[in-house]
């Protein structure tokens, strides 16, 4: 009798093992598994100060609703540091749904996958152009982003020319994401500048140029205002550089509209009193090229600048439609402004 129950007992003990250990797998299941099972696309922010622990961040993402059970999660993180798996759970602002799974949560923060702001800065932007779409957007005030851009970083961006009075010129025009939290005017310059250092200035480097860096960005600034269409770049480039080889002035409108701070229009072009207003920027009272850029230039503009093709055009004037006249002499130049003047004008008629 004794015999057979000490069988029994012996045969009874894996059984209950087993047992036990399926009860344990389900629940680590159930704990570790997502909150709602519906596949409805919902997210909930939830933010990490920089020094939380990590028992709390399982009580904030139990409290959040976006994970069962803080104990599992605290299993979770052991087991992580048992791994000596690199990095660690990360502060910062986190865009998370109870539909994940626990350990896709947790991979998220470990990794260190924030929420991003992104913001787009176009091809001929000026600075202050930029300051106003990014107090738009709700990232920083006008007022301190250009203040910043007058705070030239020389000490993290060596190459910057000397004696710049602002960084007009070289703010890349490109998208950029930054975390949420992260974001001031300080940063954002130098992200802007880190581009241009990554994409512009190996182009110069690389390249044998007559022109200085602080030449080619401003040259280029010009060039990237006129040219709207890609296939007349290269032609502009080439009638700016013949005129500053031969000491003429380059009489660009957008230096001058960028010197008394307004647009033209094609309703409104640029008066006489206006182009023959005294400004630094007005080149056509002065020779040679502006004290700084008037624009953020991008790469096509950068590169159509650096060796401009010949040319036989001394002059262009736009069409108001993208393109250009392009003439080789100054009567040439004269008729073609009387022409486009004379159908705009027509056009304007027929409107009213």
């Amino acid at each position: 009798m004794s015999c057979l129950k000490r069988v029994f007992y012996v045969g009874i003990f894996p059984v209950a093992l087993g047992v036990a250990a399926w009860q344990g797998w389900s629940w680590w299941s159930w704990a570790t598994g997502p909150v709602l099972a519906s596949d409805a696309e919902q997210s909930i922010q939830i933010q990490i100060p920089a020094g939380t622990a990590a028992q709390q961040i399982g009580q904030d993402l139990e409290a959040a609703g976006l994970i069962r059970s803080t104990t599992a999660w605290k299993v979770w993180t052991r087991l992580q540091g048992v791994k000596k798996r690199e990095g660690g759970l990360q502060a910062g602002t986190y865009s998370l749904s109870p539909t994940q799974p626990m350990a896709e949560i947790a991979n998220k923060i470990w990794a260190g996958d924030v929420v991003q702001t992104s913001f787009t800065i176009p091809e001929g932007w000026n600075r202050s152009q930029m300051a106003t779409a990014l107090e738009a957007q709700g990232l920083v005030s006008a007022d301190e982003f250009l203040r910043s851009t007058e705070a030239i970083p020389y000490a993290k961006f060596p190459w910057l020319p000397q004696g710049l009075p602002h960084l007009e010129g070289f703010l890349y025009p490109d998208t950029y994401q930054l975390p949420s939290e992260q974001i001031d005017a300080d940063v954002i310059i130098d992200i802007m500048l880190m581009r241009f250092e990554q994409v512009a200035l190996p182009v110069y480097q690389q390249t044998s140029s007559p022109y200085s860096l602080s030449e080619w960005v401003n040259l280029s600034s010009i060039v990237e205002k006129e040219a709207v269409v890609p296939e007349e770049r290269d032609t502009i480039a080439g009638v700016f550089a013949r005129r500053l080889r031969e000491g003429i002035s380059l009489g660009s409108d957008p230096t001058v509209e960028y010197g008394l701070g307004i647009t033209q229009t094609p309703e409104n072009p640029l008066t006489l009193a206006q182009v023959n207003t005294p400004n630094p920027y007005n080149t056509y009272r002065n020779l040679g090229l502006p004290p700084t850029p008037i624009a953020s230039p991008g790469i096509a503009s950068l590169e159509a600048s650096l060796n401009p093709p010949d040319t036989e055009y001394l002059y262009f004037v736009a069409r108001y439609d993208g393109t250009h006249v392009f003439s080789r002499s100054l009567a040439e130049h004269e008729r073609a402004q009387g022409e486009i003047r004379d159908r705009i004008d027509a056009q304007l008629g027929d409107d009213l």
